[in-house]
């Protein structure tokens, strides 16, 4: 232990919050939204093309298709969310930062297989392949977003008891939908509910307040912790 430091102090890695950039806050706005955009449209996408899968009749068949189109849009939104945190998500965890990017794409073509089959199957086959399209979206989605709970929770990015809420809410998700697809009626329904409730808290706190900051790094300078 050096001379010059008193006894009863420890010399660790100093962990700087960085300032929030324009480009952040601008991001954090985004992504926001696009998480209330998803939550929509899938929602409202959903509800009208379970209803009329495999219909014949033109008029149900057109609104099939706005339905499905609707479904389609989140897909993308969810890519989107991917993206536009990896930058943000990069500096803590360049893992986490690309398993989210994955995470996000994995959930989006399992969504959109879902559309297909409502689009191309008839009756129950169709709301069939959508149920397990979607309940394995739904599981790849709640366990790649642990991890990029965790980051929010050590970097500070977000308040903690958000992070910690998501954490949870996509623990029973990927529960749930698990469950589903084992067999479990109304497992997936409700391991929804606190991650569906976190996904809308969580865009409108970042509509309204953002980042918190640009997290913390560990840039290798001491600083000096007393311990008892």
């Amino acid at each position: 232990m050096s001379a010059s430091m008193p006894s009863g102090y420890l010399r660790q890695p100093s962990i700087p919050k960085r300032p929030l950039t324009r480009s952040v806050r601008a991001t954090a706005r985004i992504v926001g939204t696009l998480f209330l955009a998803g939550f929509l449209t899938y929602g409202i996408g959903n509800a009208i093309a379970t209803n009329l899968a495999g219909s014949v009749d033109q008029s149900s068949r057109a609104m099939l298709v706005v339905g499905a189109a609707l479904m389609l849009t989140n897909s993308f939104v969810v890519i989107g969310i991917g993206v536009l945190m990896l930058p943000i998500l990069q500096p803590h965890s360049k893992a986490v930062a690309l398993g989210y990017l994955a995470t996000r794409i994995f959930e989006g073509i399992g969504l959109a297989v879902g559309v297909g089959c409502l689009l191309l199957l008839n009756g129950s086959a169709a709301i069939s392949g959508n149920f397990i399209a979607y309940n394995v979206a739904m599981s790849g989605l709640g366990i790649g977003s642990l991890f990029f709970c965790a980051v929010l929770f050590r970097s500070g990015l977000t308040p903690r008891f958000l992070a910690g809420w998501g954490f949870v809410g996509y623990a029973f998700f990927a529960a749930g939908s698990l469950l589903e697809l084992l067999g479990v009626k109304g497992a997936g329904l409700v391991g929804a509910v606190p991650g569906g409730l976190f996904e809308v808290v969580f865009g409108i706190w970042l509509i309204a307040r953002g980042f918190r900051h640009a997290g913390t790094v560990v840039d290798g300078g001491p600083i000096h912790r007393r311990i008892a």
